[in-house]
């Protein structure tokens, strides 16, 4: 993982910035209709009670169904996704290691399509498992017409 600063490098050769590199996790796999993010959880990721906050789990799920429809094979026609909706649910609690969201694109049509999120602590149990619903941006650069940007919309 990169050191403790704004801007990490993830799977797909991008860098993430603002609050996606604030949060720090990493791409490591992306393929069609599947993304897979990292994390290792640290104590600026924790609440209170000295657990994994749930908006950092919020913000992977969100970040990891987002990549999961946005995947072309030329880095040049990159595509972003607008989240339209999306439910979260917790399951467990971590307060330390390196936790796994997978993503993966379930339905849909040119633009609109549906995903489900899983994360899983280190040892494997479910933390936490979201369902939603995106929109790929508009104006973007893919031969499709459709797309453009960063997957969490930032382009």
């Amino acid at each position: 993982m990169a050191d403790d600063n704004t801007q990490h490098t993830d799977y797909s050769g991008e860098t993430a910035e603002g609050f996606h590199g604030l949060v720090g996790h990493e791409l490591v796999q992306w393929e069609k209709d599947l993304a897979v993010i990292e994390l290792e959880v640290q104590p600026k990721h924790l609440n209170r009670s000295g657990v994994l906050h749930g908006g950092v789990l919020s913000t992977m799920l969100d970040a990891v169904c987002g990549f999961a429809g946005c995947y072309v094979e030329d880095p040049a026609e990159q595509r972003g996704a607008i989240t339209l909706s999306l439910t979260v649910s917790f399951t467990g609690q971590v307060s330390s290691g390196r936790i796994r969201a997978v993503g993966r694109r379930r339905a849909g049509g040119r633009r609109i399509y549906a995903a489900t999120g899983e994360v899983f602590s280190e040892s494997g149990d479910l933390i936490a498992l979201s369902e939603g619903t995106f929109r790929l941006r508009s104006g973007g650069t893919p031969s499709d017409g459709e797309g453009g940007g960063a997957p969490d919309g930032t382009r």
